[in-house]
C-alpha cells in the first residue's frame, strides 16, 4: 500500500484530477492537506469528493496547522482533532517543532528543517517524537522545487533526520505535497529518489506502513483511554 497523507488540498475539480492521476501512478490512498483557514470548507465538498473517488482511491484530508503561535496550534488541534484523520503542524522554528512533538494529539510533524540551516531536530526532540508518536514528515517537493545550495541544505537535512531516525526510532513519512497533477510521481520514481538520499528500500516501505497506521489508529482515536488502550464494546 502506497500512501501519500500531503497532497495540497484545493478545488474539488482539481482534487479529483490529482487523485485520478495518482492512482494512475501507483498511489493507494492520499490525503489532501488543508491549513486551519481552509479546512471548514474543505469540509462542505468532501462528499462530493468522495462520490467522485469511490473505486477509483483512497482519501481523506490532513489538516495542516501552520502557525507560529503553540496556543493556538493546541487550540487548532483540539477543535479539529475529530474531523481529521491526520493532524500534521508544519515545521521549522524551534519552538513549534517542540510543541508538535510534545503534543500526543499530534500525528505528523512535517518538513522540522523549513527555512533552516539545519535539520530542525535533535536528540531531545527525535526522544519526543517517540515518547509521543508523532512522525517527521518529509517532503519531495521541496527538493524538486528547490535549486543549487538551497536543494543541498535540504537534502543535507534529510541525511540529518534519517541518523536521528536509525538511533531513536520514531515514525518517518514521506509524502509529495504535490499541488497539480504536473508534480505527481510514480510510486517507483518517488522511491528512487528518496533512496538516492540515503534510505534503503525497507525504510521506505516502513515509512508507507507508518503514514497507514497513523489513518488506523486515528479511525479508533476515540476510543482510546491513554496510548496502548482502547475500549472495546462489550459484545456479551
Amino acid at each position: 500500500m502506497f500512501f501519500d497523507l500531503n497532497i495540497k488540498g484545493s478545488s474539488l475539480e482539481n482534487n479529483i484530477a490529482i487523485a485520478i492521476e495518482a492512482s494512475r501512478y501507483g498511489w493507494s490512498h492520499i490525503n489532501f492537506s488543508y491549513n486551519q483557514n481552509e479546512f471548514s470548507r474543505a469540509l462542505d465538498f468532501k462528499k462530493d469528493l468522495n462520490d467522485s473517488l469511490e473505486n477509483v482511491i483512497g482519501f481523506d484530508y490532513t489538516l495542516e496547522i501552520d502557525s507560529p503561535n503553540i496556543n493556538e496550534i493546541r487550540k487548532i488541534s483540539n477543535k479539529f482533532r475529530n474531523k481529521s484523520s491526520c493532524i500534521s503542524v508544519v515545521g521549522g522554528d524551534l519552538k513549534v517543532n517542540r510543541a508538535a512533538l510534545e503534543n500526543v494529539r499530534i500525528d505528523v510533524l512535517s518538513r522540522p528543517y523549513l527555512r533552516r540551516y539545519d535539520s530542525g531536530l535533535n536528540h531531545v526532540l527525535a526522544k519526543e517524537a517517540v515518547k509521543n508518536n508523532v512522525a517527521i514528515e518529509l517532503c519531495f517537493k521541496d527538493v524538486l522545487k528547490s535549486y543549487l545550495s538551497p536543494r543541498a541544505k535540504i537534502i543535507s537535512s534529510f541525511k540529518d533526520i534519517y541518523a536521528l531516525y536509525r538511533k531513536f526510532g520514531f515514525s518517518l513519512i514521506l509524502s509529495s505535497r504535490a499541488e497539480s497533477v504536473f508534480d505527481i510521481r510514480t510510486t517507483r520514481d518517488f522511491i528512487a529518489f528518496f533512496k538516492q538520499t540515503g534510505l534503503s528500500d525497507g525504510e521506505i516501505l516502513k515509512s508507507f506502513e507508518s503514514a497507514g497506521n497513523i489513518l488506523d489508529f486515528n479511525k479508533n482515536r476515540h476510543q482510546m483511554i491513554f496510548k496502548g488502550v482502547r475500549r472495546i464494546d462489550d459484545e456479551a
